[in-house]
């Protein structure tokens, strides 16, 4: 048995991958992993704006203006949004202005609105003083030009792409999505969509694994249930491996006389199986393997298990393949709520609900076994209990990583 990063270790040594780049319009980009570095074409904002509603004025006009003795301004004109200020503003002069509108070339501050008050036909009193920058934005101020808006690795987000347009990015390069062909394999499976008869059970694995191919970046390729022959197996999966980038299997992959899932593997190409067996629970007898270029994966047939491994084994491959840079999960902190035993030389994967007690935060194990798949769905996370460890007290202060 391999812990995780070892077993994976082994398959990147001999694994080797260029991320392949496509052009992508920026709109259509949400959630795709970037190529290629981003640089900005452009300064943003290209020039001077106000953050408030209030009047254009030059700073030094406001020195030392008060309730009790308030600087008294005359207003020559007004800032029309969308159009280009040109209007000079002399000593004490000012120019109404609003929240994004383009500062006036001799202005070098704003007074808000509330700072102010008319007094007679076109002047004001302004009541606080303000200093040059005061309530402006200065051109470069978000980005200049050439700046680096997004590096190779990243995944765009919807803010990234309101960045990118603001500059007039339109187009960008993203890591071209690996195809994933999913295969089940076992006679008692049926379709989600059929009645199982007596000692017959839906086929779930394949689609939760594809969901969460999808979710990692990947493109799911259903490809159906094969029969516990042989023939049939070994054939969808060598059709599976040729169309696609990658092959999970999932399908019983423990020693035993039924195991088919080593067989087919050995049998896709060279070098083939490089590790059978995970020192993890559950996903023990998982298979990490190399078929002409390409990783083969078999989990197991327990829904628990495949998903799980498949968080920990097949999601960090299509990282790889995207060329995602590296990214801490999103965790949080609690207080475990019961003692867990674990056996040494095994890393032990919990699910965990998560609950408020008055100011803390526990963290409940939802117990069960790998073939239930409602103790994934009763859970808000997992926590891992560490390789040697032997076990978690209650009271332990653990980390738990977050479904999404």
């Amino acid at each position: 048995m391999l812990p995780v990063e070892e077993a994976l270790a082994r398959l990147f040594a001999q694994w080797h991958h260029r991320v392949i780049p496509e052009s992508l319009d920026v709109r259509q980009a949400s959630g795709r992993t970037l190529a290629e570095a981003v640089y900005s074409p452009c300064a943003l904002p290209a020039f001077r704006r106000s953050t408030m509603d209030g009047y254009a004025v030059r700073a030094a006009d406001t020195h030392g203006a008060s309730q009790s003795l308030p600087a008294m301004l005359r207003v020559t004109g007004r800032v029309v949004m969308g159009e280009p200020a040109e209007m000079p503003i002399e000593r004490g002069q000012a120019v109404e202005i609003h929240t994004g509108g383009m500062l006036p070339p001799d202005a070098d501050a704003v007074v808000m609105v509330e700072k102010t008050q008319t007094f007679g036909e076109n002047m004001i009193e302004v009541m606080s003083p303000v200093a040059p920058g005061e309530n402006v934005v200065d051109v470069g101020e978000d980005m200049l030009r050439g700046d680096v808006i997004l590096r190779a690795g990243q995944r765009v987000r919807p803010q990234d792409i309101g960045g990118l347009l603001a500059v007039g990015v339109l187009r960008v390069m993203v890591a071209a999505r690996p195809r994933i062909g999913v295969l089940s394999c076992g006679d008692e499976l049926v379709a989600p969509e059929e009645t199982p008869q007596p000692g017959q059970i839906r086929d779930i694995n394949a689609y939760m694994l594809a969901a969460l191919i999808e979710q990692v970046g990947g493109v799911p390729v259903l490809l159906g249930i094969a029969r516990d022959t042989l023939d049939d197996y070994r054939t969808r999966a060598q059709d599976g491996l040729e169309s696609c980038d990658m092959l999970v299997l999932t399908a019983g992959s423990s020693v035993s006389s039924r195991d088919l899932t080593r067989t087919v593997i050995e049998s896709l190409g060279a070098p083939g199986i490089l590790q059978h067996g995970l020192a993890v629970k559950p996903g023990k007898p998982t298979i990490l393997a190399l078929c002409d270029g390409k990783p083969v994966i078999g989990l197991p047939g327990n829904p628990v298990s495949a998903l799980l491994v498949a968080r920990q084994i097949v999601c960090p491959i299509i990282r790889r393949w995207l060329g995602v840079a590296a990214e801490a999960p999103a965790r949080i902190q609690a207080i475990l709520s019961a003692n867990i035993v674990s056996t040494t030389g095994r890393l032990d994967t919990i699910p965990v609900r998560l609950i408020q007690n008055g100011d803390q935060l526990l963290a409940e194990p939802v117990f069960g076994k790998s073939n239930l798949i409602y103790t994934l769905i009763h859970a808000d996370g997992l926590m891992d209990v560490p390789l040697n460890s032997g076990g978690l007290k209650a009271g332990t202060l653990v980390e738990v990583e977050r479904f999404v």
